[in-house]
């Protein structure tokens, strides 16, 4: 990544979104969103919050000092990822990524951004990572953990991951909400739905030898990593105990586990414990989840009341996003 960033705790999971992208890309089953009265919609279901929140780049900077940051880390929230046509997404997707690095070069180091990208062509994804790769104040890419069934483990996801990693970008896996029948109800599409799919992801990459075969990929799960913490000891007995569980990796995923970065949004301090118990403790790094309702309303202040300390997060934070650590006698 170029450019300076601000000091102090980094938030890196946070989203924004251009007025003039939030039709959605080509093929979006949502009805796009959209502005009423100054309030944002996803179709007809209103997010909760100002539509300023998501699309002014002032309101977002003045929203992270506020909150006692040093610096955000801002994506396109999961219903922009291109991923329902992605063969028509490409002017959608150049869009955003230059006009995310316009809007973060003039935060004076407030906010960083990660860009979209397709994941079913790598070499479309390889062209535009590649511009990423040179825009300032750009560090990686946001991508969803489940594409038409598939995760990091196999096809174009696990090229695109190694792309990734030869062009030195940051990626943050974000859930996307996918749809079952049975998550129809108490709004489990994201209390149940976010979760597993993170989970899977987790899994995907652990079991699946990524790590193994790209040793310098940096690579974040939100929400805590999603159930994979508390499922990490049996995803172990499965390997040590069955042939078709090791296949892919040639070492046991707790091992790989201290690759990953995770944020701290759990909503629950025993959890986040869980996840300090298994993560290393230079990859645990501090989210909000800003601007929506789910998110962390005190994204520094509930790691630093359970434990983390406001240098491990910041250091933290440079090293997900491939900056040099500061310098802890500043």
């Amino acid at each position: 990544m170029n450019g300076a960033l601000r000091a102090g705790v980094i938030d890196v999971h946070a989203h924004w979104l251009p007025r003039d992208l939030l039709a959605l890309p080509p093929g979006n089953p949502l009805g796009g969103m959209h502005d009423r009265d100054g309030e944002l919609y996803l179709g007809n279901a209103p997010l909760g919050f100002a539509s300023a929140a998501m699309t002014d780049v002032d309101a977002v900077v003045a929203d992270t000092l506020k909150a006692g940051l040093g610096a955000r880390v801002v994506s396109a929230p999961p219903f922009a990822f291109p991923v329902h046509a992605p063969a028509e997404a490409d002017e959608y997707v150049a869009s955003y990524n230059e006009q995310l690095a316009a809007a973060v070069a003039g935060t004076d180091g407030a906010l960083v951004g990660l860009g979209l990208v397709r994941l079913d062509d790598v070499d479309a994804a390889r062209r535009e990572l590649t511009r990423l790769a040179a825009a300032e104040g750009v560090a990686g890419v946001a991508v969803p953990p489940v594409v038409d069934g598939r995760s990091f483990d196999r096809g174009a996801p696990r090229e695109i991951l190694g792309v990734a990693a030869e062009l030195g970008l940051s990626v943050l896996v974000h859930p996307m909400q996918l749809p079952r029948a049975e998550w129809d109800h108490h709004y489990l599409v994201n209390l149940i739905g976010n979760p597993v799919e993170s989970t899977t992801a987790v899994a995907a990459v652990l079991l699946g030898g990524v790590l193994e075969e790209l040793p310098g990929l940096r690579i974040c799960f939100v929400h805590g990593g999603g159930c994979a913490p508390l499922l990490l000891g049996r995803w172990g007995h499965g390997w040590r105990s069955r042939d078709d569980v090791r296949r892919g990796s040639t070492r046991p995923p707790a091992q790989s586990f201290t690759q990953l970065y995770f944020d701290t949004i759990t909503h629950d301090p025993d959890v986040l414990t869980l996840l300090r118990a298994h993560a290393s403790p230079e990859r645990i790094v501090c989210g909000s989840d800003y601007p929506f309702d789910m998110a962390q309303p005190d994204p520094a202040g509930f790691p630093l009341g359970h434990g983390i300390d406001a240098t491990a997060l910041e250091a933290n934070g440079r090293r997900f996003l491939g900056l040099t650590p500061v310098d802890a006698s500043r």
